[in-house]
């Protein structure tokens, strides 16, 4: 169940963050940032439907844990990569049962949920691959840059994704001579609204200023700009986790961008430095070049 939005606010106070993360990730993101005294609620904007059993898809996912874990002719995968959470969670929903993540496989993440997912499910720290937390990057490239290093040629790698997605790190693997393939381990839809969902939606059309949108997906931007197509984004703001999704809020119409560090604890120091700003008078906004980390500046999104 989600969280029950808050009640509704007297005109002076601060906007309130709304997560569009799918649902399973939106609630504990929305209930950590209100223990944390931040407003915020969930209106996930993309729908994650797990493979029909006996589809063909789901024969793809069983059939790919078998490759794992059962001798086979031929070499087993030396790497999985997972897209994202949803990924780890529905791949893993399909394996059987007391099955270890098996030893000398690696498993990329790259993103931080997706890494704690994988922590969830049981693969151990030796075998997770993950951008440089140091970069403040977390994307295929950032992840790239962990493996570039490594000897590929005629190893097997396992892409875990939607029903489709970004193919730059496939690429990569394929330049270096691995044998890539792809399972689907669930649907992106957009979603159907419940009532709490349409409320807050609703509010957010009719007084953008008083409202910041916490996009980590691209997806996310587009599924909003179908389910509001006629909102008009000007008076407000959007916080992005990577600049490509910075770009498609840009296109989608708001005033304001501001990238923002992809992990729980950045996104509540941004909220909480708004805060203050607020309170000691000044605009929250005259510092979007500021990293959310309250590292060193970085340059402002086109648009912003």
């Amino acid at each position: 169940m989600l969280p029950r939005a808050p009640p509704e606010r007297g005109p002076a106070a601060l906007p309130r963050l709304i997560v569009t993360r799918p649902a399973a990730q939106a609630v504990p993101w929305v209930q950590a940032l209100q223990a944390l005294g931040c407003d915020a609620v969930p209106l996930p904007l993309i729908e994650i439907q797990p493979v029909a059993n006996g589809s063909v898809h789901m024969q793809a996912l069983q059939q790919a844990w078998l490759n794992l874990t059962q001798p086979t002719p031929e070499p087993k995968e030396s790497l999985v990569m997972f897209v994202s959470a949803n990924a780890v969670q529905q791949f893993f929903a399909a394996r059987p049962a007391a099955t270890p993540w098996p030893a000398g496989v690696l498993a990329a993440s790259t993103g931080p949920g997706t890494s704690a997912a994988l922590r969830a499910a049981g693969v151990p720290d030796s075998a997770l691959v993950q951008p440089d937390a140091q970069r403040q990057q977390w994307d295929s490239e950032a992840l790239w840059l962990q493996l570039a290093n490594r000897s590929w040629a005629d190893r097997r790698i396992l892409i875990v994704r939607g029903e489709d997605g970004r193919d730059w790190l496939a690429d990569r693997f394929q330049a270096a001579g691995a044998r890539v393939a792809f399972v689907t381990a669930y649907r992106r839809c957009v979603p159907t609204l419940d009532a709490a969902g349409r409320s807050v939606l609703h509010d957010a059309v009719q007084a953008p200023e008083r409202h910041v949108w916490l996009f980590s997906s691209s997806e996310a931007v587009a599924n909003l700009s179908q389910l509001a197509p006629t909102a008009r984004w000007a008076d407000g703001r959007a916080w992005v986790t990577h600049p490509r999704i910075g770009q498609a809020a840009t296109d989608a119409g708001f005033g304001q961008v501001r990238e923002v560090g992809p992990q729980l604890e950045s996104v509540a120091r941004c909220a909480q430095a708004d805060e203050a700003s607020a309170q000691a008078g000044d605009h929250p906004d005259d510092r979007a070049t500021d990293r959310a980390d309250g590292g060193t500046p970085t340059p402002r999104i086109p648009g912003s």
